[in-house]
């Protein structure tokens, strides 16, 4: 008999305010241990939190992006436990008032799309963190994440697999960085995926779940889900239960383990935090948030295709962050807005593959818009090809240069003489008359034999347009 799995995500996006949520202290990443750690943070005697309200603006924004309803009264609450990494004791967050409420996230599955939806989002400080093994044998506490604003965003448990999982998580990731309210840096924490998972028989009630802990890279949220559905369904099948618990994921060894006993609610003792007064959240505040959001992404998939006539592939990778649709429609808007396609492949292929071995983001490509406009421009009115147009690119990305320097310095301009190329195309055939017999013969592959001998023979210059109709009018 068949096991189903149900999976939902709880995702902790780190927004992106200079300071933190209750205090004015700093949240820049890297900072010596415990220098960003300021007495309302540690909750020092006398020390009271004022809310950042730059949280409320981004909170709102996530909720009208996931179509979700939006609360309007705001309250924070006290979730007490004790761990070495809090110094408070309790936790500040939000229990029966979330900003966000019930919403939903859209993803595509086999090409089908499938609603997931999104129970609440609230905003929260976050904990400090533990450094093991710094000092053998010694636990080091850096309280300088205290009290960074966080929200999570908390999915029903509608995903049924890990793939599923990851499609989600990707799909949220996209979104907030595209609202600008986190950047998602996984690496250093800005973006943290928690899973919980569970196995059933189908039409049974839901199992008991296990929570995977702050897993860092989607091919590992994958990983960790598929081991742990493995481990839970082996354990049922031998007679076992499954313990609801906590659990980390060793990407070495690329299993889970257990971490603690997981907690209920009532465990927390929340009540509402006596030094935060309730904040009421206007249909004017929502308004402003609502007018300054940028354009979603599947709204601005939708536009590419519908108005720029690109494929749905390239419409995907130009959207799959805001840094690379800015680049693109920045790139479109030099280039005068005829040439939409090739701005769409010279960045989805030779820029993306550049950036991609160089481990750079397209917001420090060593390639500007405007020199890629440049570059472009030049291929429009045919003073060099494509064939050519990669060199160009080369020496760009080498920092040799504007396009137009590098097509003199290298004398790479394309021959578009007519009498030039005729010249050329009668001395290829002339030197192959064994090719030409098999041309006239019906052997219509030795048309790309000639073009080939033609554009070596005139150092890749030769514009291959005119070389083809030239071709075929000597081949009659």
């Amino acid at each position: 008999m068949s096991w189903e799995v149900v999976i939902g995500l709880e995702i902790h996006a780190q927004l992106t305010t200079k300071s933190k949520i209750f205090s004015g202290a700093s949240i820049a990443y890297g900072a010596a241990p415990n220098s960003q750690a300021c007495a309302v943070d540690l909750a020092m005697p006398g020390m009271l939190p004022v809310v950042n309200h730059a949280v409320i603006a981004k909170g709102i924004a996530l909720g009208i992006a996931l179509n979700a309803e939006l609360g309007k009264k705001q309250v924070f609450d006290r979730k007490n436990y004790f761990y070495p990494d809090l110094p408070k004791g309790y936790q500040t967050t939000q229990m029966d008032y979330p900003i966000v409420g019930k919403g939903y996230l859209d993803i595509d599955v086999d090409g089908q799309i499938k609603r997931i939806g999104v129970t609440r989002a609230h905003l929260e400080e976050d904990a400090g963190k533990s450094n093991h093994g710094i000092v053998p044998g010694m636990t080091g506490i850096d309280l300088n994440r205290a009290g960074t604003p966080l929200l999570e965003i908390v999915s029903e448990p509608d995903l049924s697999s890990a793939q599923e999982a990851v499609s989600y998580a990707r799909k949220m990731h996209e979104l907030v960085t595209f609202l600008g309210i986190c950047d998602g840096n996984m690496q250093e924490g800005s973006f943290r995926v928690d899973s919980n998972v569970s196995v059933r028989r189908p039409g049974e009630p839901l199992g008991t779940r296990a929570e995977l802990k702050n897993i860092n890279s989607f091919r590992f949220i994958e990983k960790a889900i598929e081991f742990e559905v493995e481990r839970q369904i082996e354990l049922l099948e031998s007679g076992g239960k499954v313990v609801q618990e906590t659990r980390l994921y060793d990407s070495e060894t690329n299993t889970t383990r257990s971490m603690r006993s997981k907690e209920e609610a009532n465990d927390y003792r929340y009540f509402p935090c006596p030094d935060l007064l309730p904040i009421h959240i206007s249909d004017e505040d929502i308004a402003a948030v609502r007018a300054a959001m940028p354009e979603l992404p599947e709204i601005k998939r939708a536009r590419y295709i519908a108005e720029l006539g690109l494929n749905d592939y390239d419409a995907n990778v130009l959207t799959s962050s805001r840094a690379m649709a800015e680049y693109f429609e920045a790139l479109n808007t030099l280039t005068g807005g005829t040439g939409a396609k090739i701005c769409a492949n010279w960045i989805t292929s030779e820029l993306a593959g550049a950036l991609n071995k160089a481990g750079l983001d397209i917001a420090d490509s060593p390639i500007s818009e405007t020199k890629m406009a440049g570059m472009i421009a030049r291929i429009l009115d045919g003073t060099i090809s494509g064939k050519l147009a990669k060199q160009v690119f080369d020496a760009m990305w080498k920092g040799e240069g504007e396009a137009d320097e590098i097509i003199a310095a290298k004398g790479l301009k394309q021959i578009t003489d007519t009498d030039a190329i005729e010249v050329l195309v009668d001395e290829v055939l002339a030197n192959n008359p064994a090719q030409v017999a098999a041309y006239r013969g019906g052997q219509e592959k030795m048309m790309g034999y000639f073009v080939g001998q033609i554009m070596k023979a005139s150092g890749g210059q030769a514009n291959p347009g005119q070389v083809n109709k030239i071709l075929r009018e000597k081949l009659l």
